[in-house]
């Protein structure tokens, strides 16, 4: 979907109006090259858009935490509210991680709890994002997914070597020292593809079901969309668990201890 003759609400809010247009670049350039270059330019709705959505989920955790007593706990304040509230859906969002976790990295998994859960929350709500008109998902630019993927693959080595110390350096020469010039090379193109995967699956998952949605709407306005925005949904919920589950996978693979 174009947004060149679309509204995209983030374009009225002024300070951010300034972070998409591209005029930074034209500003040692003439009149007419810059002009030719700014049609050709496409703005960058991925950091608005982003932008927004990090500040509602900001709210979101706000408002669920003024809802948790820090003292002074009851068996009557584990007994769940009786209406849908902020705090109910924020728990169970976090108890969804938590077991994800659990399964995959075991006993370990609660220590890295905020980098799962601030992926899986932010993925999602980009992802949910492109299916509200007016808004373009954050999830469909390669910048915004690359960084993500870039963010997976530094924790996972940062967290490592925290665990392991420089033993976690053995990890890249597999498990016998004889093949170990033979495996070096091929674990470090391994681990190099990783953001790359993980920015081009998310990144062409999202961007194609955002353009399936904008060809049945022009197809048939009435009926047909709502088709479609069930399968975006069921698209941006199996493309979050897919990114946070790799996520977890490679962070076990880092830090699991042998036995």
């Amino acid at each position: 979907m174009s947004a060149g003759n679309d509204i995209v609400w983030t374009s009225m809010i002024p300070g951010l109006k300034q972070l998409e247009d591209h005029d930074w670049e034209f500003s040692h350039a003439t009149v007419e090259e810059a002009g030719a270059k700014h049609e050709a330019a496409h703005p960058a709705y991925h950091v608005s858009n982003g932008i927004v959505i990090f500040v509602v989920l900001v709210v979101l955790a706000l408002l669920a935490r003024k809802g948790l007593k820090t003292s002074n706990f009851t068996d009557e304040d584990l007994i769940p509210e009786d209406k849908i509230t902020i705090k109910n859906v924020m728990e169970i969002a976090v108890s969804a991680i938590s077991k994800l976790l659990d399964d995959v990295l075991g006993s370990e998994g609660p220590k890295y709890i905020h980098l799962v859960g601030s992926f899986a929350l932010f993925i999602l709500f980009c992802n949910l994002s492109g299916l509200i008109p007016g808004f373009l998902p954050p999830t469909e630019n390669v910048n915004t997914t690359f960084a993500l993927g870039l963010t997976v693959f530094f924790a996972t080595h940062f967290y490592g070597f925290k665990v392991k110390g420089i033993g976690y350096a053995k990890h890249f020469l597999g498990p016998y020292m004889p093949i170990a010039p033979l495996m070096l090379p091929i674990e470090i193109i391994s681990h190099l593809a990783r953001p790359l995967s993980l920015g081009l699956r998310l990144f062409g998952n999202i961007m194609g079901d955002h353009k399936v949605g904008a060809i049945f709407f022009g197809l048939v306005a009435i009926g047909l969309p709502v088709v479609s925005l069930f399968l975006g949904v069921f698209v941006s919920v199996v493309q979050t668990f897919v990114f946070c589950l790799l996520a977890m996978i490679y962070l076990a693979g880092a830090v699991a201890h042998d036995h």
